[in-house]
Protein backbone atom coordinates (compact mmCIF):
# COMPACT_ATOMS: atom_id res chain seq x y z
CA UNK A 1 0.00 0.00 0.00
CA UNK A 2 1.96 3.14 -1.13
CA UNK A 3 2.02 6.21 1.30
CA UNK A 4 -0.06 9.35 0.47
CA UNK A 5 1.69 12.28 2.58
CA UNK A 6 -0.81 14.51 4.44
CA UNK A 7 -1.87 17.63 2.98
CA UNK A 8 -0.61 20.51 4.99
CA UNK A 9 -2.63 22.67 6.94
CA UNK A 10 -4.00 26.62 5.44
CA UNK A 11 -3.05 28.21 8.41
CA UNK A 12 -0.26 27.14 11.29
CA UNK A 13 -1.82 26.17 14.41
CA UNK A 14 -1.84 28.92 17.48
CA UNK A 15 -1.50 28.61 20.47
CA UNK A 16 -4.35 27.44 23.16
CA UNK A 17 -6.08 30.60 24.37
CA UNK A 18 -5.04 31.39 28.06
CA UNK A 19 -8.31 31.30 30.48
CA UNK A 20 -8.65 35.13 30.85
CA UNK A 21 -8.75 35.08 26.56
CA UNK A 22 -11.49 32.43 26.96
CA UNK A 23 -13.71 34.44 29.18
CA UNK A 24 -13.12 37.76 27.00
CA UNK A 25 -14.57 35.83 24.04
CA UNK A 26 -17.47 34.09 25.97
CA UNK A 27 -18.51 37.58 27.53
CA UNK A 28 -18.19 39.23 23.79
CA UNK A 29 -21.09 36.18 22.62
CA UNK A 30 -23.18 36.76 25.97
CA UNK A 31 -23.37 40.64 25.08
CA UNK A 32 -24.23 39.72 21.67
CA UNK A 33 -26.78 37.58 22.54
CA UNK A 34 -28.48 39.95 24.99
CA UNK A 35 -27.93 42.90 22.97
CA UNK A 36 -31.54 42.31 20.77
CA UNK A 37 -34.08 41.65 23.54
CA UNK A 38 -32.30 44.21 25.62
CA UNK A 39 -32.97 46.87 22.51
CA UNK A 40 -36.40 45.62 22.03
CA UNK A 41 -37.36 46.06 25.85
CA UNK A 42 -35.63 49.70 25.67
CA UNK A 43 -37.73 50.60 22.54
CA UNK A 44 -41.22 49.16 24.19
CA UNK A 45 -40.75 51.07 27.60
CA UNK A 46 -40.01 54.28 25.34
CA UNK A 47 -42.67 53.90 23.18
CA UNK A 48 -45.25 53.07 26.21
CA UNK A 49 -44.04 56.53 28.13
CA UNK A 50 -44.52 58.26 24.22
CA UNK A 51 -48.26 56.38 24.43
CA UNK A 52 -48.84 57.71 27.62
CA UNK A 53 -47.90 61.07 27.29
CA UNK A 54 -49.07 61.73 23.87
CA UNK A 55 -52.27 60.32 24.26
CA UNK A 56 -51.71 57.54 21.55
CA UNK A 57 -51.83 53.50 21.29
CA UNK A 58 -49.64 52.88 18.41
CA UNK A 59 -46.37 54.41 19.46
CA UNK A 60 -45.24 51.54 21.93
CA UNK A 61 -46.01 49.51 18.80
CA UNK A 62 -43.38 51.61 16.54
CA UNK A 63 -40.97 51.32 19.85
CA UNK A 64 -40.88 47.32 19.57
CA UNK A 65 -40.39 47.75 15.70
CA UNK A 66 -37.46 50.23 15.75
CA UNK A 67 -35.78 48.57 18.87
CA UNK A 68 -35.19 44.98 17.51
CA UNK A 69 -34.68 46.90 13.84
CA UNK A 70 -31.54 48.26 16.18
CA UNK A 71 -30.74 45.62 18.03
CA UNK A 72 -30.22 43.67 14.89
CA UNK A 73 -28.10 45.94 13.19
CA UNK A 74 -25.79 46.01 16.28
CA UNK A 75 -25.84 42.27 16.23
CA UNK A 76 -24.72 41.42 12.86
CA UNK A 77 -21.79 44.38 13.25
CA UNK A 78 -20.63 43.08 16.43
CA UNK A 79 -20.95 39.49 15.48
CA UNK A 80 -18.65 40.72 12.02
CA UNK A 81 -15.93 42.61 14.21
CA UNK A 82 -15.87 39.67 16.72
CA UNK A 83 -15.07 37.17 13.11
CA UNK A 84 -13.08 39.79 12.11
CA UNK A 85 -10.48 40.06 15.40
CA UNK A 86 -10.75 35.93 15.92
CA UNK A 87 -8.88 35.48 12.52
CA UNK A 88 -5.37 35.04 12.69
CA UNK A 89 -3.42 37.35 10.63
CA UNK A 90 -6.17 40.19 10.28
CA UNK A 91 -3.91 43.52 9.37
CA UNK A 92 -7.49 45.91 9.94
CA UNK A 93 -6.13 47.95 12.42
CA UNK A 94 -7.89 51.12 12.01
CA UNK A 95 -11.52 50.33 11.69
CA UNK A 96 -11.82 52.07 8.13
CA UNK A 97 -11.46 48.61 6.40
CA UNK A 98 -8.44 49.59 4.01
CA UNK A 99 -6.16 47.71 5.71
CA UNK A 100 -2.72 47.89 7.38
CA UNK A 101 -1.02 51.62 6.23
CA UNK A 102 2.51 49.50 6.17
CA UNK A 103 1.07 47.50 3.31
CA UNK A 104 1.55 49.05 -0.35
CA UNK A 105 0.03 47.87 -3.16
Amino acid sequence: MPFNRPIPEARPRTKPASALASLVEAEKMMQIAILLPAAAFIGWLAGAWLDSRLHQSWIAIFGIVFGGISGLVGVVRMALAAERNSRPGSNIQNGTGKGSPDLKP
